[in-house]
């Protein structure tokens, strides 16, 4: 994807004091591009099942391992697709890299890429490009950017950033069959409500593009049950037991995107209590200068089912200390941080019909 230079990227953000994101962001063809890269050559035999992971890589600076995590991880195989989010192209903080395309060369998958936000804040950016990917084993036969429904304006947050929230819909070729999938990212600074209208939005784009095909959406769902900016809320979560069973396990009955999606027909996956992301809490008054390492653990990684039979799910930790697998003297046995992601991952086995 073609970069646009820093001072016409400030150029265009400074825009966004007068006009509206839409009005920014029709004047960047980036935005409206799916760029598919199909690289290889598929098996002809069609499996029983599909792998799916979902996987928020938080912007793949973590890169090489990221990359040995995925072709080491036994509790990630097998896997024939990728629903992944949070993909740097040309930033600085994750080595100025196409962090797609590497990943893609490295895993031997075909992939498209979709642009959710310019960043503005770095001006050393090459591109400051971060978005969202399908990577696949199977070819991609077609693609679309869908934009969601704005709930809030990036532009005017601490990150300073030209888009919003996008899902890539791909239709695959499994050996003769086709297969509808998508990758979501959802609002986190904003409500259940809100969440809910975007993925309204992605359903129904997946009812017309996927007619009579096994579909299989997911991504970072983003299914805090509270608005993400609303520090009181996540304080008073952090602190009342009973408050954390309802926001944070009871996860499909306060969230409206998730009873939407299973209006639709789809099956949400994992189907148990089980947190997929580790967010930090705001310093507490309690804790002294609040350098202690306090978080709430979330659900928002999803997978959504339907015209294909889940067998199997598991969630898949990205802390350091749970990568006992990692090869002598790779990338990730050198790894010292804590978590190579701050998200886990999500696994399935989808067995397609007949």
């Amino acid at each position: 994807m073609n970069g646009i230079p820093n001072e016409e990227r400030q150029r265009l953000g400074a825009l966004l004091d007068h006009v509206s994101q839409r009005e920014v962001m029709e004047q960047i063809p980036q935005f409206s591009q799916a760029e598919v890269y199909n690289q290889v050559s598929p098996s002809a035999e069609r499996p029983e099942a599909l792998g799916m992971l979902v996987f928020n890589m938080e912007r793949g600076v973590c890169l090489e391992e990221l990359g040995d995590f995925l072709e080491t991880c036994p509790a990630v195989k097998p896997f024939d697709v990728i629903l992944a989010n949070e993909l740097d192209d040309g930033c600085v903080r994750s080595g100025c890299r196409d962090t797609t395309r590497l990943l893609a060369e490295r895993l031997g998958m075909n992939y498209v890429f979709g642009l959710e936000f310019i960043e503005l804040v770095n001006g050393e950016d090459p591109k400051g490009f971060h978005g969202n990917a399908i990577f696949s084993r199977w070819p991609i036969t077609r693609a679309k950017i869908l934009r969601l429904p704005e709930q809030y304006n990036w532009y005017f947050d601490r990150q300073r950033r030209i888009g919003g929230r996008l899902a890539i819909l791909a239709e695959l070729d499994v050996a003769g069959t086709p297969v509808g999938v998508a990758t979501i990212h959802l609002e986190n600074r904003t409500h259940g409500p809100g969440r809910q209208a975007q993925l309204e939005a992605v359903l129904a784009a997946a009812e017309e593009m996927f007619p009579g095909m096994p579909v299989i959406l997911g991504g970072d769902l983003n299914t805090n049950t509270f608005d993400g900016r609303d520090k009181d809320a996540i304080q008073e979560i952090a602190g009342d037991a009973g408050l954390q069973r309802r926001c944070l396990e009871d996860v499909a009955q306060w969230e409206g995107c998730l009873g939407a999606a299973a209006a639709a027909g789809y099956l949400a996956v994992p189907d148990h209590p089980i947190a997929t992301r580790r967010k930090p809490l705001p310093p507490l008054p309690f804790c002294g200068d609040g350098a202690g390492q306090r978080h709430l653990d979330l659900r928002l990684d999803w997978l959504l089912v339907r015209g294909a039979q889940v067998r199997e799910s598991r969630t898949i930790s990205t802390q350091t200390e749970d990568c006992g697998f990692a090869v002598p003297g790779s990338a990730l046995a050198r790894f010292t941080g804590r978590e190579l992601s701050d998200h886990n991952a999500v696994w399935a086995s989808c067995a397609l019909s007949k």
